[in-house]
């Protein structure tokens, strides 16, 4: 049952900035704020007010090197925030307001919907094909059946015996720092689901012009496969 009563503030208007500034400059992650959902699970707090003072005694940065979040540290993270939204996305988004046209609408949806789909889709046959499928012959890659309800975050499902494990395939660029990557909320629930049915777990398999970018991958799935066969 839905609670009764939200905490949220409302941002109105702002919240799509504030969203897109958070986000951008990676400023809600677990190496700045901690991981919070983890955090309140440990925590199971009857009000805000023991939230609150809990996470502040416990919290600290998912890091190499951990330091304590304090109400300081938040504050310092919003003023960073602002910064960046006064100093550079405000500028850019004007600039970008200035330039926008008709014809540029167009040319986006249709580049959405048809080159970037392709372009997503060579990028996940090479990985499989051309890399896990040569990796693990033996191992049968099937794609996700679109009905399903995992299809959105579980690209292939791989069946191991009369179990599977599931794959989700994540392009990334040469600049990208994907060892900090964070599945939401939603997508670790539908991996915990997909592990409930099938018996498997689910590795995400970061692509980089068709190759393999998070190679320790590999070995992950090799061990998940030896750990299906035998169990």
């Amino acid at each position: 049952m839905a609670p009764d009563k939200r905490y949220s503030m409302e941002f109105g208007k702002k919240e799509k900035v504030l969203n897109y500034a958070c986000q951008t400059y990676q400023l809600s992650r677990p190496n700045k704020v901690g991981a919070v959902m983890a955090l309140i699970r440990e925590c199971q707090p009857k009000t805000i007010q023991e939230w609150e003072e809990w996470y502040f005694v416990n919290a600290h940065t998912l890091s190499k090197t951990p330091t304590k979040i304090t109400p300081e540290s938040l504050r310092e993270l919003g003023e960073r925030l602002y910064e960046k939204i006064t100093e550079v996305v405000i500028p850019e988004w004007q600039a970008a307001f200035s330039q926008l046209t008709l014809q540029d609408c167009i040319d986006y949806v249709h580049n959405l919907t048809i080159n970037r789909t392709f372009d997503g889709f060579l990028r996940e046959k090479s990985v499989v094909n051309d890399g896990l499928a040569k990796i693990f012959p033996d191992i049968e890659f099937e794609e996700s059946a679109p009905e399903l309800d995992h299809a959105g975050d579980i690209d292939y499902v791989v069946k191991v015996g009369n179990r599977a494990f599931g794959i989700q395939i994540k392009p990334v660029t040469a600049r990208s720092n994907f060892g900090n990557y964070n599945p939401s909320e939603r997508m670790k629930a539908g991996f915990v689901e997909f592990e409930d049915v099938y018996g498997g777990k689910v590795f995400i398999v970061f692509s980089l012009d068709g190759e393999i970018a998070n190679q320790e991958v590999i070995e992950q799935i090799r061990q998940e496969i030896k750990r299906l066969k035998n169990e």
